[in-house]
């Protein structure tokens, strides 16, 4: 098995630089910071929507997600991740949908821009450039442009703190400069302290999670409360990262029905282990829930890792778990031997699309 404190070995298997971009995280929330404010967003898209749809597809919606889920307890308005070429019935002159595809060439997304359209929603586009671009400041759509260059997951960092920039620059919420501070700076000292190609595998919790689930499929669960765009992070990052499949629930949910299938088939257990993302923030009786699951799971002989948030605000505590699913996934492909930045079958499947 590859020594993953062996950066000779690291840079071997990552020759596109993968985890000098997961590496730069931190910075590109920072610059993500400052994008909107060069902006030309009219101020009369402040003003009261009934619904937010945010529209976008693999990478470029997650950002979306992490919003939703960050922001549930304050928006008295819902906000919906719409990952289709159609939009929901609901939409309307009353909704803001912001569109968002980090190439600008999304097919599902520029239908579902079209569509947009069609209903007079009020709309902004995100994008490093493509037909979105085009399309929309052919139509005097505001643009909020972000840097190109990059994986669409590999623009995290753009693709939340834009949008949230822009929630705020619409006055659906308020200032979050305090609470993004706060996160930052807390993935920065993640990265040089805990997770980090740098930090040793005795110290590192990232590299211990990957060697854990080395030749293993994971299922991943988490609290529905505030972390389920977390696990669909960890999911995606698994497979185009280190080419593994793997399976997410989210509590209580998934106690009312799947804690049952880990009965059979008795003998692929053995191939599974079970990573459940915990926070402070997690309700008392999830918690309870959680505890009772571990031990079930461990009865049937499957190994069960918990990993805990880090910080104080809840933004925060969303993105240190999301940040080690970052740098599980790039460690894994390092074990497996693969190159974390292709996608080839993604690749194809919009090769072979392309032609009907």
């Amino acid at each position: 098995m590859t020594s993953l404190d062996n950066t000779d070995a690291i840079r071997r298997c990552d020759p596109s630089g993968m985890a000098r971009v997961i590496a730069s995280f931190p910075r590109q929330c920072r610059d993500a910071c400052c994008i909107v404010n060069g902006s030309d967003i009219p101020a009369s898209y402040r003003r009261r929507y009934h619904n937010i749809v945010c529209a976008g597809l693999g990478g470029s919606a997650i950002g979306a997600d992490i919003a939703r889920s960050y922001l549930a307890d304050e928006v008295k308005i819902p906000i919906f991740v719409n990952r289709n070429y159609t939009l929901p019935a609901f939409v309307g002159r009353n909704t803001l949908v912001i569109v968002s595809s980090y190439s600008g060439n999304t097919e599902e997304t520029l239908s579902a821009l079209r569509d947009a359209r069609s209903r007079h929603a009020r709309i902004i586009a995100i994008t490093s450039g493509g037909k979105l671009k085009e399309i929309a400041m052919s139509n005097s759509i505001p643009v909020v442009t972000i840097p190109p260059g990059l994986q669409p997951r590999a623009a995290i960092g753009y693709s939340l703190f834009t949008l949230l920039d822009v929630l705020s620059t619409t006055g659906v919420i308020g200032d979050r400069t305090k609470e993004a501070h706060e996160a930052i700076g807390l993935l920065e000292k993640m990265k040089d302290t805990m997770i980090g190609i740098s930090v040793c595998s005795r110290k590192n919790i990232a590299k211990k999670l990957a060697r854990h689930m080395y030749r293993k499929i994971p299922v991943i669960y988490a609290s529905q409360e505030h972390m389920d765009a977390v696990c669909t992070r960890w999911r995606g990052q698994l497979a185009e990262n280190a080419k593994t499949i793997s399976s997410t629930h989210l509590f209580p949910e998934m106690t009312h029905n799947e804690i049952v299938g880990w009965e059979e088939p008795e003998k692929a257990l053995k191939n599974l282990i079970a990573i459940i993302l915990r926070d402070c923030g997690d309700h008392p009786r999830v918690s309870r829930r959680m505890d009772i699951v571990r031990k079930i799971i461990k009865s049937r002989g499957v190994e069960v890792i918990e990993v805990n948030s880090r910080g104080r605000g809840l933004l925060a505590r969303i993105l240190s778990l999301v940040y080690i699913g970052d740098y599980v996934s790039l460690y894994l492909a390092v074990l497996n031997g693969c190159d974390p930045t292709p996608v080839e079958s993604i690749a194809y499947l919009k090769r072979e699309v392309s032609r009907r």
